[in-house]
């Protein structure tokens, strides 16, 4: 049997989301370069969509409203093999899951505006280019020719990387850098620190920040997800927040790497997410000055610079510049 056999032999499975990861890290690169058969699981698709029926009213009582999308319904029954992948990794895999839903809804809209100055094709190419960084490391081939970085810092090496990955990106298809991204995600996916707790928990300097390997894995869900929620917006769709444990996972991230930023002489502040855990950020042993609570996906939105710290929706009690430091600090962290 040929590998283009093997391929129509699982393009059922793709349709209805069902492949493995090792399935799809065969399937989808060859869907990037086959047109018949990246024809025919469109058209597969397409059958599983009419079956599923219409999408529930909305909130206004009118068809298809926003939040109860046809790609809501997906991205929320759309989940990954996390049977596959140690618990540091899973939410990786759903956030790779749901983009992987959204992106055929961009078809013939690629170049919709989206975030800095990127359409949903180079978005797709940045994040193809921000992966690469943990790839690398765990020693996965790059699948763009490499940039001149040797002697920059980290945040000029991660702009010139990503500016050189969009540029090559654009003289390929949508389809192509959107193969590329997902052969290599799903390769991360496979790779023995996606799946061993023990080789995850050494520690690696990445954008800036030492933390374990299975610390980045969240880094690389947290900026796909934060990306995925972009492009919906900007096609129009609902994009339904991670998981509860997954987006619990998130929070924790961020609060480890908000706290050592807050700097030594900062105010302590009782930072809460609702209806989650609490943390005292700032100088522990010395009075609290003030309360924060934000709703979690609300506080991820601001580390992840979707929120200005002024206008995010927040509780609070006490020292408001002790606040307002910390959603300074907190809107600082973002790169996304």
């Amino acid at each position: 049997m040929t590998e283009h056999d093997g391929v129509r032999d699982l393009l059922a499975a793709w349709a209805v989301g069902a492949l493995s990861p090792a399935e799809e890290r065969t399937v989808l690169p060859h869907l990037a370069e086959c047109e018949p058969c990246a024809v025919e699981a469109e058209r597969l698709r397409e059958t599983v969509r009419l079956l599923d029926g219409p999408p529930p009213p909305g909130g206004d009582g009118t068809p298809g409203g926003t939040e109860s999308s046809v790609l809501s319904t997906a991205l929320t029954r759309r989940r990954p093999a996390t049977h596959a992948v140690a618990g540091h990794a899973a939410p990786y895999a759903a956030t790779v899951s749901g983009l992987t839903a959204l992106l055929p809804e961009a078809d013939g809209r690629w170049d919709t505006p989206v975030v800095h100055g990127w359409d949903v094709h180079a978005t797709v190419a940045h994040l193809l280019a921000a992966d690469e960084h943990l790839a690398l490391p765990l020693g996965l081939d790059a699948s763009v020719p490499p940039s001149p970085v040797a002697g920059m810092d980290w945040e000029d090496a991660w702009h010139r990387r990503t500016a050189d990955v969009i540029a090559h990106e654009r003289g390929r298809t949508p389809r192509e850098t959107v193969g590329a991204w997902s052969a290599q995600a799903q390769a991360l996916l496979g790779a023995p620190e996606a799946r061993d707790p023990g080789r995850a928990a050494r520690a690696m300097t990445l954008m800036g920040v030492r933390l374990p390997v299975a610390d980045h894995f969240l880094v690389r869900a947290f900026e796909t997800w934060i990306h995925t929620k972009d492009i919906g917006t900007a096609l129009g769709l609902a994009v339904p927040p991670p998981p509860e444990e997954h987006l619990s996972r998130l929070v924790r991230l961020a609060v480890r790497v908000l706290g050592p930023a807050l700097g030594p002489t900062a105010p302590p502040v009782l930072f809460s997410v609702t209806g989650g855990q609490e943390w005292v950020l700032g100088p522990q042993g010395e009075p609290v000055r003030a309360e924060l609570a934000l709703d979690p996906v609300d506080f991820c939105l601001l580390v992840g610079g979707r929120y200005a710290p002024g206008a995010v929706p927040r509780r609070t009690t006490g020292d408001e510049g002790a606040v307002r430091h910390v959603l300074e600090r907190a809107a600082s962290l973002a790169w996304l």
